[in-house]
């Protein structure tokens, strides 16, 4: 973990506590007689240094005696524009992202990575509050709502505990489900969080509306899309007329129902299609479209893209990031002396009881 003063401590300590626990609950279960993750926490240089809550950290070493690791994040944190601006910081970074398998970055330590030159052509996203920042650096590509993304092999996350989403969504590549899952529950974490990857899910938007007869009816639309939610049946819920119903929500809600019903049923399709086997026409059932055909234009009217394309966009991804670290391996820079992490092994899933 690549740190500097000022950075958010939890930016730092969350992901690496993830690792940390992991290794420790391998080994604990018999799975492995070593530590299979190796923290370290690097800085411009060697020694203790404060973050901006106050606290006080140590890194290890400087990061210029680091000359090969496995996995390799940088934290954000409010002195993240001195790390930005910091050319040698760059040279070294742009010469490890060819030498480890995962380079990724916590809340504006994309704005870091993004300086270096080492997401241009890539999807990214960072805290909410810095999106613009990496829009003008990035130009295309930034994804506005989303706990972490994964392009290739380099990771970038949203906001403090959205790290800790990312580390649990690399253990999970690394050792299986079960694994991850019981790491997560021992860090009392959600493996996927409830409402999909998103900065804003709709359940945390429901939550937020002020009207408490609406907040009830927008958190029944999340567990019913695929039923009839016209105006008149969520009028209904709501015991109002619908036109009634209809201009309050829209006063409150600032979107008509309908735009507002269809807005979460795209939302759940590309949770399905990023995270399930699940035909398109399976999708399209279960998230209130009907037909495949039907959430085909939804889709491509909205995210200007056919489902079928969005699913392989990820898939794409995937097939990279495999093809990465099977590189990286034969190459054998898993086995450096100067590796941080042991080297990964094998999913082990099968081999929970």
């Amino acid at each position: 973990m690549l740190a500097y003063p000022n950075a958010q401590v939890l930016d730092i300590t969350g992901p690496l506590e993830v690792f940390g626990r992991a290794a420790r609950w391998i080994r604990d279960h018999g799975l492995s007689r070593e530590l299979v993750y190796h923290v370290e926490i690097v800085a411009a240089r060697a020694g203790p240094f404060a973050t901006s809550s106050g606290l006080r950290l140590v890194a290890e070493r400087g990061y210029r005696s680091v000359r090969s690791a496995d996995t390799l994040l940088i934290a954000g944190g409010v002195g993240h524009r001195e790390a930005t601006a910091d050319a040698a910081l760059h040279k070294w970074l742009q010469a490890m992202a060819g030498k480890v398998m995962r380079l990724g970055s916590i809340c504006n330590g994309a704005l870091i990575l993004a300086a270096a030159g080492l997401l241009n052509g890539r999807r990214a996203t960072t805290h909410w509050a810095f999106l613009r920042d990496l829009q003008k650096s990035l130009g295309v590509g930034v994804c506005d709502d989303a706990i972490y993304i994964r392009d290739g092999n380099r990771y970038t996350s949203a906001g403090v505990t959205a790290g800790m989403d990312m580390a649990l969504a690399m253990l999970e590549e690394d050792w299986g489900t079960p694994i991850a899952l019981a790491v997560a529950r021992e860090l009392v974490l959600f493996l996927k969080r409830p409402g999909g990857q998103s900065q804003f899910s709709d359940y945390l938007a429901a939550q937020f509306s002020e009207d408490s007869t609406l907040k009830g009816v927008q958190l029944w639309i999340l567990e019913h899309l695929a039923e009839d939610l016209s105006v008149a049946r969520l009028a209904e819920r709501a015991c109002m007329s619908p036109r009634n119903f209809a201009r309050h929500f829209n006063h409150s809600v600032r979107m008509a129902p309908g735009q507002y019903v269809r807005q979460l049923r795209i939302n759940a399709a590309r949770r399905k299609l990023e995270q399930t086997p699940l035909r398109v026409r399976q999708i399209a059932q279960r998230c209130g479209f009907g037909t495949e055909e039907s959430l085909r234009r939804s889709f491509v009217a909205s995210l200007g893209v056919s489902p079928a394309a969005y699913r392989e966009r990820f898939e794409g991804a995937a097939r990279e990031l495999g093809t990465q670290a099977a590189g990286a391996r034969n190459r054998g820079l898993l086995n450096g002396a100067a590796s941080t992490r042991q080297p990964m092994r094998p999913r082990r899933g099968a081999q929970i009881r």
